[in-house]
């Protein structure tokens, strides 16, 4: 017996295992990835702020420059979105700004500690999450990241929380977004002691049992994780809604390497061919994020950073499209 592709993550991560390839040539013919061409010309593209986080631009000056270099979406950072309230900025203004340049927020970057062992601090994680969504409903933003903030740079002999806690605390994460419209995403951090490895991500978001669970996997954080490329054909394309673009060089090595070390995609070395080429064949037709913190790309002019990113994923994603 196969599984339908549409149940990938919520099925036990054995069984997805054993059906995940089954009928991959059906499933070819049968996803929107089946012809390479209207594949890349329907690819959506988003900016994740933090590309130009040292040019220290306001928020309505990040939309200006997202809609002005072409790109779909917009992945603002929640603190930029505070400091834009907490300055008087309106929220409501913020959001016709945002429709009228055409762009949608598919995603947004938040730290809320969901995931910690301390009970009283987690509880304050979520009514952090909380204000988080609620804030970004108000803009019409659709998904938060999830990182394994709290847990990531854990003693190797303290306590670490199971995975299957993990998947607890996500579904309770993701009940909250049930109450506010705006789902978590659960994401890949791979310099973190937990979710670190595509894996661990497969089996936190089956086991958290909800309908709504979905991963954020990022190029670069695949890589340093440790985890094989090949994995991301195990994700069902419908669990993953925004993939965070970039790229990394030869060296530093994967144990020194750092979030600074990314590169625009195509200048480094991730094997993107292969990335992007699984991707279409698993029918993935969500957002590609573009996701940089390269210090001298904040020493160039934003509107420069914001259209080469552009061009360089839209390269990759037609070079990926030559079988």
């Amino acid at each position: 017996m196969t599984l339908p592709r549409r149940s990938f993550l919520l099925a036990s991560p054995a069984a997805l295992m054993m059906g995940s390839t089954a009928n991959r040539a059906e499933a070819d013919a049968a996803e929107p990835g089946a012809d390479p061409g209207a594949w890349a010309d329907s690819m959506r593209y988003c900016f994740n702020t933090s590309t130009v986080r040292g040019q220290q631009l306001s928020v309505p000056e990040q939309v200006r420059l997202c809609a002005a270099a072409g790109y779909d979406a917009i992945e603002p950072w929640i603190r930029d979105l505070r400091a834009y309230v907490e300055q008087g900025g309106s929220l409501t203004e913020l959001r016709k700004q945002i429709e009228d340049a055409g762009l949608t927020v598919e995603s947004a970057i938040g730290f809320a500690t969901w995931i910690v062992d301390d009970e009283a601090e987690r509880r304050a994680g979520l009514e952090e999450a909380r204000r988080d969504m609620e804030l970004l409903a108000e803009i019409g933003g659709r998904r938060i990241a999830a990182p394994p903030i709290g847990a990531h740079r854990l003693a190797v002999d303290a306590p670490q929380p199971t995975l299957l806690d993990i998947a607890a605390r996500y579904r309770a994460l993701l009940e909250l977004g049930e109450q506010t419209g705006v789902t978590p995403q659960l994401e890949l951090w791979g310099f973190s002691s937990t979710l670190s490895r595509l894996g661990e991500l497969a089996y936190v978001a089956a086991e958290a049992g909800h309908p709504a669970a979905c991963v954020l996997p990022d190029v670069y954080h695949i890589y340093k994780g440790g985890s094989d490329f090949a994995g991301l054909a195990l994700f069902e394309a419908s669990r993953i809604h925004c993939f965070h673009m970039n790229d990394y060089p030869a060296t530093p090595p994967r144990s020194e390497i750092g979030d600074a070390d990314r590169v625009y995609p195509g200048d480094g070395v991730a094997p993107l061919h292969q990335i992007l080429t699984t991707l279409r064949r698993g029918g993935f037709n969500g957002h590609l994020s573009l996701e940089l913190f390269n210090p001298s790309y904040w020493e160039q002019p934003a509107e420069e950073v914001a259209r080469r990113g552009l061009e360089k994923m839209r390269a990759a994603v037609r070079a990926s499209c030559v079988e």
